[in-house]
């Protein structure tokens, strides 16, 4: 268990799900999780769920805890956070969950000789199988890192990403829920389209998505090796597998990928 304080600012469905995958790992002691949100309802909803400690207000968050999160929208987040830099400790972490918001950006507002982690979750998170990219700038230690690891691994992977790669994060995690999703919905068109009824349509396209990535993650195989296994000769699924290619599938994901990269570059800060 860690003997820390953490605190949010900010409790959205991302804190939510932080906050719930610290309770039940019981990596934290649920009364050490400090929260406060501009909503009160939010701040006593959270106490009630899980026994956590609300707080008044964002600066007695910032006091009291080893590990902040600022877990606010992109274009507030500087301005929440210039307004509890006077009342940090001096070996805080701070963690931002703000897409697009550079550890620079954060140090501008916070000091450059402020302990800085930026991460990024993926929304799956709110179904304890999230992918979490964690960023820390040079003055958090390993062991620092690795406890910010360690919370987001209570509700799926999480890994140590240098920033430089960041844009690739958003491009195949981050973003990429929703072109699974979009995946998930043209498989169960065609389904229903079969004469499948649309509830189990989404069932059995959405079990086939999860157990083939499944599949990846634990055999270790090369995906184009287990697509080979399911490919017989002159049957059904080489069929589609050559329509696809036929309609640029690969290339399509690659490009739309490229300009997601390309937009969260513009919009860095």
């Amino acid at each position: 268990m860690m003997d820390k304080k953490i605190g949010f600012i900010g409790c959205g469905n991302m804190s939510q799900a932080i906050i719930g995958g610290l309770v039940s790992s019981g990596q934290i002691k649920a009364e050490d999780i400090w929260v406060f949100d501009h909503k009160p309802a939010t701040n006593q909803a959270m106490q009630q769920k899980y026994g956590i400690t609300p707080a008044d207000s964002a600066e007695q968050v910032a006091k009291q805890v080893d590990i902040l999160f600022g877990a606010v929208k992109p274009n507030v987040i500087l301005n929440v956070l210039n307004d509890v830099a006077g009342s940090l400790n001096k070996d805080t972490v701070v963690v931002s969950i703000a897409a697009g918001i550079t550890l620079d950006a954060l140090a501008g507002v916070l000091g450059h000789d402020r302990k800085l982690i930026r991460v990024m979750p993926n929304t799956p998170a709110l179904v304890n199988e999230g992918m979490t990219s964690v960023t820390p700038n040079v003055l958090v230690t390993k062991e620092e890192a690795d406890d910010i690891v360690a919370i987001f691994r209570g509700f799926g992977k999480a890994a140590l990403v240098p920033e430089y790669m960041i844009h690739a994060v958003v491009g195949v995690s981050g973003s990429a829920p929703a072109y699974v999703f979009m995946f998930i919905e043209a498989m169960a068109d065609a389904a229903v389209l079969g004469g499948m009824p649309r509830a189990q349509a989404y069932e059995f396209a959405a079990q086939a998505v999860k157990g083939s990535a499944q599949m990846v993650l634990e055999t270790g195989k090369h995906p184009a090796e287990l697509k080979d296994m399911v490919c017989s000769p002159g049957g059904t699924t080489i069929e589609a597998v050559r329509v696809l290619e036929e309609k640029g599938f690969r290339t399509a994901v690659i490009e739309a990928m490229q300009s997601c990269m390309a937009k969260s570059d513009s919009m860095s800060k």
